[in-house]
């Protein structure tokens, strides 16, 4: 087993443990956090001066991913909930926590040992990092591997009543309000609940990326936690055949937020996704948005701006669901708000508030779907409309017609590159001409994960990583390429944050003849070619150059041709 081997670290001072005590006990915050945080030091520095001082080892992830966690004596959630684990070395049993200053909670893991335990400290995010590599950090469904078997199959799925699914006493319940308690804490955009004949599979998508959460045996349970969710969603619950659409709503740490749910019928049970729509955005209005912090490279941001400060005319902004569309326009749409023009918003749903912009949810229950808000907007005056997205011929047409009559239309539709585009509103069956004639361009774009800064290092590509995605040995040679190796910071991924990527196809008047005349995309492509653009993947390739991304996430997301 390894730990930290560095140079002695100073012990933190006495006078700044009694201001951050002092601070804690005022705030309600933990002593541990008010430390570290009023300390200036960074994670690895912080902890090992917390180690000096109460002269306890300090392990780093990698020692603890070495070791085997003993949850036959400290469950996982038992050691998630108390941040801190059980592991066999060969000095013998470790307790490894992350709070020195908590003496109840050492007091609780002697009575827990059969063996006087020695004492370890590791950082709180290693602890986490160190859950999620044995799949378990977010185990929301721990406690419902160790239901009584008679208990589930009490309640069996085709005799299951309101009462049983909503009782307070009720394990389904904890089960699914801690699942979606976890996903927010670690900022996951879906819930993926998978039925097997198996079991259950809970699956968060973070950072636009499965991983799996845990998986829990019997269909049984799989079947009840589908119908709390129905429950939940105002859904059929005895309807199996056909898929299903919701919401339901929850509050998390004080602030209201609103659920999508999904539920698809499968082989053997039924599936559900649940999409959060952080609302939290809406308590402030957001000031200062800008196109910058995105990240999209200066020639890029340069032609973004430019078609959006257009007086009139339709800015379309493409990508898959995720790719952070809705966040481009909303920044393009604050930088032109000057306060001058009326600027109006049809969303679904909204997902910030913009200072001075009156912004509509779509209401399609109440019959306002996008089409018929886009009507109405044009009787109230505006200069600049935002349309959440088009999905529809008639959406399609009334943004043309909108553009053709004087006013900025900014709007997204789901393709997958920029030439994709014209091809999907061709195919709606919009007249060719007019088209062309109201569209300013087009910008596509991606979002790529980043290598975390704690844990980047260098490596070599083997050849058939660079050989799919089409870069030379004598090119990669001069190249200095990076990965992430796992830390506590990005929770065993490699990755922290993303950026993004984007092409931009501005419409010049050889561009709208050659649509107009049906010409081939390859044809078109040179022109774009030559008119400027350059292309998603070389925009990508180019961030895995300065090594602030790898040739993994690369191919995950862009397309070698």
């Amino acid at each position: 087993m390894s730990q930290l081997d560095f140079a002695e670290p100073a012990r933190l001072d006495a006078g700044l443990i009694k201001a951050a005590r002092e601070r804690a006990r005022t705030s309600g915050q933990l002593l541990l956090e008010v430390l570290e945080e009023t300390s200036g030091l960074e994670p690895t520095s912080f902890v090992r001066s917390l180690g000096a001082t109460f002269a306890y080892p300090v392990m780093d992830m990698a020692s603890l991913a070495a070791l085997t966690p003993c949850f036959e004596q400290l469950t996982f959630a038992e050691s998630a909930q108390k941040n801190c684990v059980l592991v066999k070395a060969e000095e013998g049993l470790l307790a490894v926590l992350a709070d020195p200053f908590d003496t109840d909670l050492q007091s609780w893991l002697e009575s827990r040992c059969t063996l006087a335990p020695q004492w370890r400290l590791a950082h709180a995010a290693d602890l986490l990092a160190f859950f999620a590599i044995h799949e378990r950090e977010l185990r929301a469904l721990d406690g419902m591997t160790q239901i009584d078997s008679d208990a589930v199959e009490a309640v069996s799925a085709e005799d299951l009543s309101f009462a049983s699914i909503t009782g307070d006493s009720s394990p389904i319940i904890r089960l699914v309000n801690s699942t979606v308690y976890d996903a927010m804490k670690v900022g996951a955009s879906d819930i993926h609940f998978e039925t097997t004949k198996a079991g259950l599979q809970v699956k968060y998508r973070i950072d636009g990326v499965l991983a799996l959460i845990t998986e829990a045996a019997g269909l049984a349970v799989a079947e009840q936690v589908i119908s709390r969710i129905k429950v939940m969603a105002e859904l059929d619950i005895a309807e199996r055949r056909i898929p299903q659409d919701g919401r339901f709503r929850l509050v998390f740490r004080g602030e209201e937020i609103d659920y999508r749910v999904s539920v698809m019928p499968n082989l053997v049970c039924e599936d559900v996704v649940i999409r959060i729509l952080d609302k939290r955005g809406l308590t402030d209005e957001v000031v200062g948005l800008t196109l910058d912090p995105l990240g999209f490279d200066a020639n890029t941001l340069h032609e973004i701006r430019r078609l959006a400060r257009k007086p009139y005319g339709m800015l379309l902004v493409t990508g898959p669901t995720g790719s952070g569309k809705t966040t481009t326009m909303y920044a393009a749409l604050s930088e032109i708000n000057d306060g001058r023009d009326k600027i109006i918003t049809i969303e679904d749903p909204i997902e910030y508030q913009l200072p001075g912009v009156l912004q509509i949810p779509v209401n399609e229950k109440k019959g306002l779907t996008f089409a018929r808000g886009l009507r109405s907007i044009l009787r109230h005056d505006p200069d600049k409309i935002l349309v959440g997205e088009i999905r529809d011929p008639e959406t399609a047409q009334i943004a043309i017609q909108s553009a053709l009559t004087g006013h900025l239309v900014l709007t997204s539709v789901h393709a997958n590159n920029v030439f994709d585009v014209l091809g999907r509103f061709l195919h709606m069956g919009v007249d060719t001409y007019s088209f062309v004639s109201a569209l300013n361009g087009i910008v596509g774009q991606r979002l790529l994960r980043l290598i975390c800064s704690n844990c980047a290092a260098d490596y070599l590509p083997d050849e058939e990583e660079l050989e799919y995605s089409e870069i030379s040995p004598e090119r990669s040679a001069d190249i200095r390429w990076r990965h992430g190796t796992g830390c506590g910071h990005c929770r065993g991924t490699g990755y922290k944050g993303r950026h993004a990527v984007g092409e931009v196809l501005r419409l010049t008047d050889e561009m709208r003849e050659l649509i107009v005349a049906r010409a081939p995309i390859s044809i078109i492509k040179q022109a774009a070619l030559k008119g400027g653009t350059r292309f998603l993947r070389e925009a990508a390739v180019d961030l895995a150059v300065e090594g602030r991304t790898t040739l993994e996430e690369i191919n995950r997301v862009t397309f070698a041709s």
